[in-house]
């Protein structure tokens, strides 16, 4: 299909969804578990006597692993997060109908957008001993490889023989957000027909320090399960997790002639920078990001009918955030986040965020923020919801989230059965 053959802008649908998170990887077993009151948040005992951190709490995905599903020479290259970015992606491609479609994956009309915050970590201790000691004993030669961070978009790439533009995302938090969005332009606009889109992260001590030593962990440590608290007025600091998200985007018309199933489409993004500060965000600069996203959308606020936020229960973070939310809606629109219950799987958030977002919107229920008990009331007036799963019916809903670095992104997504 050549790229003269069409009008732009064009439309973007997602005809593949799947991911990798802490309470599973496919959405019946999430819904079921946050339903049954579960989070993916423990207390990580073996910390104690081995890190010093203040924070002792994690979201981890337990007994991952691709053993049996791929062979030793395919995974070499790949550290955890790209393993796990693989995992959403075979079964993403799957969902779509084009894991065996050798034509498109190699054709060069495929390409991929996929992000994570930094590679795999393990491998740097071979960097770190070659600087201490001079050794490079402890180097292979896949380390750069799996640390590298673009890692998990050259892995799938390479595995599945893609030729098409790849675009690694590596923006902190908004990785897989952004992963989503420059792959729907890219389709918009006329450069692929199909993307992979997303992002991952892996957990490590690393990252959780990176917020520590900020003082922005939470430090429930001997209660796991009523932590973090998003916009709670006892919130004390996130909880890093690890995870990830793929989506498989489409050009509409290329969609419906191979008969894909479409789950929804995209209308609408937009990112922008703060250009202010490194970790405290602007909620001036928010607001122009989601009102850039209804624009391109076409939209107004009052069809969005739910906003998935941040939310990532830090004190500044969430009052930004909801100062922003209220400016573009003007009204107390109903908003949630899910990081109460997977914690803050950065690179991956945002990714796993739009999966779970999209099967909530078809059902028409949406679920409750975790641990969100008493609403902050520094924080501005939305319709939190919280308690209970809400049933709402709506046709488009709208994804936010921010980086350090002031990094804002926000995607707008529309029901398939409200597709004209």
């Amino acid at each position: 299909m050549s790229q003269s053959s069409h009008t732009f802008p064009r439309r973007v649908v997602v005809t593949g969804m799947s991911g990798v998170t802490a309470l599973g990887n496919d959405w019946p077993t999430i819904r079921a578990r946050m339903d049954a009151g579960d989070t993916g948040i423990c207390r990580m005992d073996d910390w104690d006597n081995k890190y010093d951190l203040h924070t002792r709490l994690a979201g981890p995905v337990n007994g991952f692993s691709l053993k049996g599903q791929f062979n030793r020479k395919q995974l070499r290259s790949m550290g955890r997060v790209a393993q796990m970015a693989l995992a959403a992606t075979d079964r993403a491609l799957e969902n779509a109908g084009l894991r065996d479609e050798t034509a498109i994956l190699r054709g060069g009309r495929l390409g991929i957008a996929y992000g994570s915050s930094f590679g795999s970590t393990p491998p740097v201790l071979g960097f770190t001993r070659l600087f201490e000691t001079g050794s490079s004993n402890g180097i292979t030669a896949t380390s750069y490889i799996q640390m590298m961070s673009h890692t998990a978009a050259v892995n799938i790439g390479v595995l599945y023989g893609i030729c098409g533009r790849i675009i690694p995302t590596s923006t902190a938090c908004t990785s897989g957000s952004m992963g989503i969005g420059y792959a729907y332009e890219a389709i918009k606009y006329g450069m692929q027909d199909v993307m992979i889109a997303g992002g991952a992260e892996e957990l490590c001590p690393t990252m959780v320090a990176v917020f520590d030593t900020l003082f922005a962990t939470s430090t429930t440590n001997d209660d796991a399960a009523h932590s973090p608290r998003p916009y709670d007025a006892r919130r004390d600091g996130l909880v890093i997790g690890e995870g990830a998200g793929t989506l498989i985007l489409e050009e509409y018309s290329h969609a419906t002639a191979r008969g894909a199933t479409i789950y929804a489409e995209i209308v609408g993004f937009a990112t922008n920078s703060d250009g202010a500060h490194i970790t405290q965000p602007a909620a001036d600069k928010m607001q122009i990001a989601l009102q850039n996203a209804l624009t391109d959308a076409g939209l107004s606020a009052r069809d969005v009918g739910l906003v998935n936020g941040h939310g990532t229960a830090t004190s500044h973070g969430d009052l930004a955030e909801s100062i922003a939310t209220r400016a573009v809606f003007d009204r107390a629109v109903p908003i949630h986040t899910l990081k109460g219950h997977f914690g803050h799987s950065l690179g991956a958030c945002g990714a796993i965020e739009a999966w779970l977002g999209i099967e909530m919107m078809r059902e028409g229920r949406f679920i409750a923020t975790a641990n969100l008990e008493q609403v902050d009331p520094h924080c501005a007036e939305l319709d939190y919801v919280m308690g209970t799963a809400r049933l709402l019916e709506t046709d488009h809903i709208m994804s936010n989230n921010f980086a350090f670095g002031g990094i804002n992104t926000s995607l707008i997504f529309r029901a398939a059965d409200a597709m004209l």
